[in-house]
């Protein structure tokens, strides 16, 4: 059974009026006072009205769930002591007329410099799945086994439909919003852990980005941890949607490690791939989503059920299926759900 984490990041808001407000650092000391928030668990982020909170490392769903839960209620308690809400949603749907301003350390302070728009508007919330990996030729491998299935992960996860007012049109604005950084959207294949090594960190040796932390892929390598990093998804509205996701990331991963299963599904063209994912960031389930096995428009019914069909496995080892199948069923519309198995 892979190891498994979950970072969330979420939006502080006015209870007025939804507005981002900047409370982070207030919020963020409350938030040590509370008994079920342990010191570290709690992250500043790019803008003064954002926070992340970090799970332990876990080993079952029913304890990343637990974990969850606790964060959640915890820092909703000290955003409230603090005279804002905590909201867990992908992009901010109502915004002041000045920026909030960035967190005020250094390398924060670089990136307004050298992108001030785009950190600006960078009011977006994701959730990132940490799985364990051996090491970074396994982490690499799975990698390259997760592209196909990272469009139909955003179009399960949309969350984050408004923005300044308005509807965007599109189900998960928040992938469109990043994906305008230079290196972000489908990461591109790997041959192994060192050809991933030398290509990122030539990037960094050009000048063109300051460092790998600013490698904003949908899934990367962690720079830190033994770990494959998922970030595809918006920030989960409830807690057991972001374990469901979780779940499904994992079982990929295993499925990708498993000498006997790791045949996987052909690799797909890069162009088809980016489109499938703003395909899937402008109508998550609510229309067709991309099958990675024939790399065609299916049913939203048909891809959970292809989705299903390849972990199955994996999730029945670890005492998932049930789970996963349920929430599958949550996450896709009344019409469709009845066709899942």
């Amino acid at each position: 059974m892979l190891t498994i984490g979950v970072e969330e990041e979420y939006l502080l808001v006015s209870p007025a009026t939804g507005v981002p407000v900047a409370r982070a650092a207030r919020v963020l000391a409350e938030a040590g006072l509370h008994p079920a928030v342990a010191r570290g668990e709690v992250q500043r982020e790019l803008l003064q009205a954002q926070l992340e909170v970090a799970t332990p490392v876990c080993r079952s769903l029913d304890e990343l769930g637990g974990h969850l839960l606790r964060l959640r209620h915890g820092l909703t308690d000290a955003a409230e002591a603090c005279a804002c809400r905590l909201a867990a949603c992908g992009s901010a749907p109502f915004t002041d007329r000045l920026p909030v301003p960035v967190t005020p350390s250094a390398r924060y302070r670089r990136m307004r410099r050298d992108a001030p728009a785009l950190t600006d508007e960078q009011m977006i919330n994701g959730m990132h799945v940490h799985v364990g990996v051996p090491g970074r030729t396994e982490g690499v491998a799975v990698l390259n086994g997760l592209r196909p299935w990272l469009p139909v992960l955003t179009a399960l996860s949309a969350n984050s439909p408004l923005w300044r007012g308005k509807d965007t049109g599109f189900a998960s604005w928040r992938t469109v919003v990043f994906g305008r950084w230079p290196v972000s959207g489908m990461p591109p294949s790997f041959t192994d852990g060192a050809d991933y090594d030398r290509r990122i960190h030539r990037l960094v040796a050009t000048g063109l980005v300051r460092d790998t932390g600013q490698v904003y892929w949908q899934a990367r390598l962690s720079e830190r941890y033994p770990t494959v990093e998922v970030r595809a998804s918006d920030v989960q509205l409830r807690a057991d949607e972001a374990v469901l996701l979780a779940g499904l990331v994992r079982a990929l991963a295993a499925r990708v490690l498993d000498p006997r299963r790791s045949a996987a599904v052909p690799p797909a063209a890069p162009e088809l791939l980016r489109t499938a994912a703003w395909y899937a960031a402008r109508h998550g389930v609510a229309e067709r989503l991309p099958d990675p096995a024939t790399c065609t428009l299916v049913p939203a019914s048909e891809a959970a059920e292809a989705l299903l069909a390849a972990v199955g496995p994996e999730l029945r080892a670890d005492g998932d299926l049930e789970r996963i199948e349920e929430g599958l069923i949550r996450m896709i519309t009344d019409e469709t759900a009845g066709l899942l198995p």
